[in-house]
């Protein structure tokens, strides 16, 4: 069965940094694409950012120049944040699109979601 599984998030104060990880887990041979979303209270979830399986990256209008979306090759995916505002306090949700593995699948996940809270 395929896992999404977050870590990084945490408190921080504004201007600072943090970087989440999400580590895919089962049988997984390739995603179409990983990203991450984020949903802050009372908003509907938004795109942070996405890489594609051949690597090609797209984020949130918010985050651009700030946030930079990167994969290994085994099936993890990282958000390193930079100059972190108030604004970008939420839950942050890791999301594989298309995944595909040893069973088939085609298949899109979500992981549990990772708080982050940016403090002014």
């Amino acid at each position: 069965q395929v896992q999404l599984v977050e870590s990084g998030g945490g408190l921080v104060q504004a201007g600072g940094s943090l970087r989440l990880s999400c580590a895919g887990s089962g049988s997984i041979i390739r995603f179409n694409s990983m990203g991450w979303y984020r949903q802050a209270p009372g908003k509907q979830r938004e795109l942070v950012a996405v890489i594609t399986h051949g690597a090609s990256t797209n984020y949130g209008d918010s985050v651009k120049g700030r946030f930079t979306i990167s994969r290994d090759n085994k099936n993890t995916v990282y958000l390193q944040m930079n100059s972190l505002k108030p604004k970008d306090t939420g839950v942050y949700y890791c999301n594989g699109a298309g995944v595909y593995t040893y069973q088939g699948g085609g298949y899109d996940y979500w992981g549990q979601g990772t708080q982050v809270t940016v403090s002014s």
